[in-house]
C-alpha cells in the first residue's frame, strides 16, 4: 500500500521547507509519495525546492496562475497513485508527526475516512473568530447531517481510493472542506475523528476570511438539500464570482472609514 500526501501551495516560502523537512523526518508504516501542487504562488517555489526536486524526494506541479485550494488539491490527486490520501497544508499549522495515528484504524479496516480534530480541546493561539466560526459550521453540519464530529473545517483529512472512487470533487477554492465532508457523509462513509496538534500560522498571511464561512454554509446545505439544483448553482456562482469580492471590498473600506472617524 502506499500514502499519497498531497500539498496545496500558495505564496507559502516561509514555512514549505521547514514542513517538508519535518514530514521526512516521520517514519510511515506504509510507503509514501509527496506531491507538492505550486498553486500559482508569486515567487517560484521551484526555486526553493529545487534539491527535494532534484532528488525525486516531491512530485512537484506548478499551476500557472492562482485556481484555489481546491482545484490545487484535485490536480494533486490526478498525480497520486497511492492507496490512501492525506491533504496537508502548506501553512505548517498541522504537524506531519500526527500522520502516522490518523492512518492507523485505515490501515486496521476500521474506517475509510479519518479526520484530525483540532477543536476536541481549545486550540492554543487559535483566533476567538476562527475557533466560533468553525464551531458553528461544525455544530451546522451535525445538524443538518445527523452527524457527531468536532471539526468539519479540518484541514486533516484522510480518505481511501474507495472513497474518491465515489465521489467527485468540483469545488474550485476553501469550500472544498464542507464539500468533501459533505459528499462522504452522503455516500455512506463513516468519519473517524482523532484529535491532533494544532499551531496558529507564525508566518505568512491567513487565506481565509468570513466569506469563506458563508460559502462553506452554502455548500453544506447545497449537498444536502439541493445537490442538482440549477438555480441553486446559478445563485453560487452570482455570489462566488462577482458579489463575494464586491462585499470583502466594500467591508474593507467601511472598516477603513471607521477607524479613520475614530482617529
Amino acid at each position: 500500500m502506499k500514502l499519497s500526501i498531497i500539498i496545496p501551495c500558495y505564496n507559502e516560502e516561509q514555512t514549505i521547507k521547514g514542513l517538508l523537512k519535518e514530514l521526512f523526518s516521520v517514519k510511515f508504516q506504509i510507503n509514501k509519495e509527496v506531491i507538492v501542487i505550486d498553486d500559482g504562488s508569486s515567487k517560484d517555489q521551484v526555486e526553493i525546492l529545487e534539491e527535494e526536486i532534484k532528488t525525486n524526494r516531491i512530485k512537484f506541479v506548478r499551476i500557472p496562475h492562482n485556481q484555489g485550494k481546491g482545484v490545487a488539491i484535485r490536480i494533486g490527486l490526478k498525480y497520486a497513485s497511492g492507496d490512501i490520501f492525506v491533504i496537508q497544508d502548506a501553512d505548517h499549522e498541522y504537524s506531519p508527526n500526527d500522520i502516522p495515528r490518523l492512518l492507523q484504524p485505515i490501515l486496521n479496516k476500521e474506517t475509510d475516512v479519518v479526520f484530525g480534530t483540532r477543536l476536541s480541546t481549545r486550540p492554543k493561539k487559535m483566533t476567538k473568530s476562527h475557533y466560533y466560526a468553525n464551531v458553528l459550521l461544525t455544530k451546522i453540519t451535525n445538524f443538518i447531517y445527523k452527524t457527531k464530529l468536532t471539526d468539519m473545517e479540518t484541514g486533516y483529512k484522510l480518505f481511501t481510493k474507495k472513497v474518491l472512487e465515489k465521489i467527485k470533487l468540483t469545488t474550485r477554492e476553501f469550500e472544498f472542506e464542507p464539500e468533501i465532508t459533505a459528499k462522504i457523509i452522503l455516500n455512506g462513509f463513516k468519519i473517524k475523528e482523532i484529535p491532533i496538534q494544532y499551531q496558529y500560522r507564525k508566518f505568512g498571511q491567513a487565506k481565509i476570511n468570513w466569506l469563506d464561512g458563508l460559502e462553506s454554509l452554502f455548500i453544506l446545505f447545497q449537498q444536502r438539500f439541493c445537490p442538482d439544483s440549477r438555480f441553486y448553482k446559478f445563485i453560487y456562482i452570482i455570489y462566488k464570482f462577482h458579489m463575494k469580492r464586491v462585499i470583502y471590498n466594500l467591508t474593507k473600506f467601511i472598516a477603513k472609514y471607521i477607524h479613520i472617524r475614530r482617529i
